[in-house]
């Protein structure tokens, strides 16, 4: 993918034209600073369950703009460490951990981050799983259960298709549709799937959430921006066709398919043994 700087003031073109960047980069492009499928609100929920505290070591896989890094950091933890494997993207996440002890990003891919084995105790995900083959989201969750110290927990948040025994059939034609509108893979899972996955890497379950996946809906873009950062987001928008062609386009693929969508949050723990 083209690397692409954002600006939220002027939510004008940079090094990538509007309907070839990624459809999370083009939202945070216009301003959109929460670009997880359920919401801040399913954020929030899942690191109050995580009970990050101050002698936690935290890594976060993909961290993106930083809004759930500056969430851990307003907290307890004892380190955190972003990894992610865009240079523009760490530049980004370098700013919010500035001023903040013991945090730093590194590069890295979430199939091999170069952590050293049991380095973390808390490990978060999200929205980036999702993205991912069949093959690298095993790939991921092995390394994700490395990485963890026992007793570790591993904190994801994605996009998840229902019911569980959604028909095979369905599952392809939306991936299709997503994936054309976001101009990246998606192949989001249902909850059950999901949990055989973690499991199947060696994790417990210890929690699980949902929440309607409205990424779009004006309601959901004030509860997560706040007012006055929705109304940029909007004014953004409405100043650039281009984006707002594609932003439209994916509000119709979500709307459409609304009734197989949904946010997952899981906690998976590492067994101390």
């Amino acid at each position: 993918m083209t690397e692409t700087t954002y600006s939220e003031k002027t939510g004008g073109p940079t090094t990538s034209e509007e309907h070839r960047a990624a459809g999370h980069w083009l939202l945070a492009k216009m301003g959109k600073r929460v670009l997880r499928p359920g919401g801040i609100d399913l954020t929030r929920r899942l690191l109050g369950s995580l009970q990050i505290s101050s002698a936690d070591r935290v890594v976060e896989l993909g961290p993106g703009i930083g809004r759930t890094a500056q969430l851990v950091l307003d907290g307890g933890y004892a380190t955190y460490t972003g990894v992610d494997p865009n240079e523009d993207a760490r530049r980004q996440i370098a700013a919010v951990l500035a001023g903040h002890h013991d945090a730093a990003v590194r590069e890295g891919d979430a199939r091999a981050n170069g952590l050293p084995d049991g380095s973390a105790d808390v490990v978060i995900s999200e929205a980036m799983l999702t993205m991912q083959s069949a093959a690298d989201k095993s790939t991921i969750a092995r390394e994700v259960f490395r990485t963890l110290a026992p007793g570790g927990r591993w904190g994801l948040h994605e996009l998840s298709l229902k019911p569980d025994d959604v028909d095979q059939s369905v599952v392809d034609q939306i991936s299709k549709a997503l994936s054309r509108t976001i101009k990246v893979g998606a192949r989001p899972l249902t909850t059950r799937a999901w949990t055989e996955l973690v499991t199947e890497a060696g994790f417990e379950i210890e929690w699980t959430d949902h929440h309607p996946m409205k990424l779009l809906s004006p309601t959901r873009i004030i509860a997560d921006e706040g007012l006055r950062g929705a109304l940029r987001f909007f004014n953004n928008v409405r100043r650039n066709p281009q984006a707002r062609q594609r932003i439209m386009a994916m509000r119709k693929v979500f709307r459409a398919n609304q009734d197989h969508l949904e946010a997952v949050a899981l906690i998976a723990r590492k067994p101390e043994r």
